[in-house]
């Protein structure tokens, strides 16, 4: 079955708030084998939502509207549904008890336009809220469905996990799975990416394969439907088979293991450790790092060095150095990575010395980066340029330091065997 979501609210189109709901609801869909194929966002105003709900009604055999059920005047999901429909409201008595004892409970009288949310459109189904006062609803109108649910994304995900999965699976039944799987790319573009597996594109049908970049690295979305997940797993299996044989050094990753995770693997099995020196970067690779439970086994400290004193102080850099070649050079880098390694008495030094914008440093250009690591016989160094905002810059750069010390080790390993 087709699904549309209609998110509604100013604040959407304003991005004053990020739109979390379709999100979840898009993902939950899918698991279910229902096929969202549109998404609609439209703001607080009658006429537009009246033809975003009209044209879905056209395209769509579901359509999930979240917002909009409140009690003041700029709630107008529900009376928009009912003009559609022709449908009279009546009170519920037992919605309006709920919305009572939820008032009670705060120790508050109920005010006096929430019985706007206890008017219930005659024939539809009540979605009970556990956690607010707006019930959702489930209408059926000219064999097509229209199901109503609160804004706020702890009151929508609640009444979806207790009230609208279990009845999409009553009324429908199985809808087959939709199962999809992400592969995660490190050192290789987008272009590169699609022409090795471009026949495999062009073939596609399903499974289906969509490529996307993101900070910095390539994912590869695999999507299959099937009856079963079994068998859309197998698919999957398939197709991640046939993609590895033409991309074998550029996947590092599945679904959700990040390169954090999958360095904090390494450094467990070669049982090393490492300790970061950061700059521009402010610790956010540490932090990347610390994100992985378990890593205090392998990261034994950080030091986040941002003027030229505490880098000389702390991480030992000569004076000599950082007046010849400045804070963002190849040569203070090399002494941050062996100074960080020392400090901590760790296997592995990381350091992260660049400017990251928006205005030039040491009249060096924005973007310029070094990010070097330090073994006990050894410090590699490479120069980067981000051409991204400030915030952006950080996560590209955080990324390729912890990416740049998995390559060291995975050398490493490949050399000893």
């Amino acid at each position: 079955m087709i699904v549309e979501v209609i998110n509604t609210g100013t604040e959407l189109l304003l991005g004053e708030i990020l739109n979390t709901n379709f999100q979840y609801l898009s993902r939950h869909l899918n698991n279910m084998g229902f096929d969202v194929l549109y998404q609609t966002t439209v703001g607080d105003n009658a006429p537009r939502m009246k033809q975003s709900v009209l044209h879905a009604l056209e395209r769509a055999d579901i359509i999930i509207i979240t917002g909009g059920l409140g009690p003041t005047r700029g709630d107008i999901t529900k009376d928009t549904i009912v003009e559609i429909c022709g449908l009279e409201c009546y009170l519920d008595l037992d919605t309006w008890g709920r919305i009572d004892a939820f008032f009670t409970k705060k120790g508050s009288c109920v005010p006096a336009n929430n019985d706007k949310q206890a008017m219930i459109p005659v024939g539809a189904e009540i979605l009970q809220n556990d956690v607010g006062t707006a019930p959702g609803l489930f209408i059926c109108y000219q064999n097509k469905y229209l199901i109503l649910l609160p804004g706020p994304p702890a009151e929508m995900t609640d009444m979806c996990e207790k009230q609208l999965w279990p009845l999409l699976e009553k009324k429908f039944g199985s809808q087959g799975i939709i199962l999809s799987r992400t592969l995660h790319l490190r050192g290789i573009g987008e272009s590169l990416t699609a022409e090795k597996i471009d026949d495999l594109i062009i073939e596609q049908s399903n499974p289906t394969i969509a490529i996307y970049a993101r900070h910095g690295e390539i994912l590869i979305r695999l999507t299959a439907k099937a009856e079963t997940r079994q068998i859309a797993g197998a698919m999957l299996d398939d197709y991640e088979k046939l993609i590895r044989k033409r991309l074998p050094q550029y996947i590092y990753g599945v679904d959700d293991e990040s390169l954090p995770a999958i360095l904090g693997r390494k450094l467990l099995e070669n049982k090393k450790t490492v300790a970061f020196a950061e700059s521009c970067t402010g610790g956010l690779a540490s932090s990347l790092v610390t994100d992985i439970p378990g890593s205090s086994e392998y990261l034994l400290g950080s030091a986040v060095t941002y003027t030229n004193e505490i880098k000389n102080r702390l991480l030992n850099v000569q004076q000599e150095t950082l007046q010849e070649f400045g804070a963002v050079s190849r040569e203070t880098a090399c002494e941050m990575a062996v100074g960080a390694r020392k400090l901590f008495t760790s296997d592995y030094g990381v350091s992260i010395t660049g400017n990251a914008g928006p205005g030039e440093s040491e009249n060096k250009p924005v973007g310029l980066v070094y990010i070097a690591v330090a073994t006990e016989k050894v410090v590699y160094c490479q120069e980067h340029y981000f051409h991204h905002s400030r915030v952006e810059n950080k996560l590209r750069i955080a990324l390729t330091a912890i990416s740049m010390l998995l390559n060291k080790i995975n050398q490493e390993n490949d050399l000893e065997e």
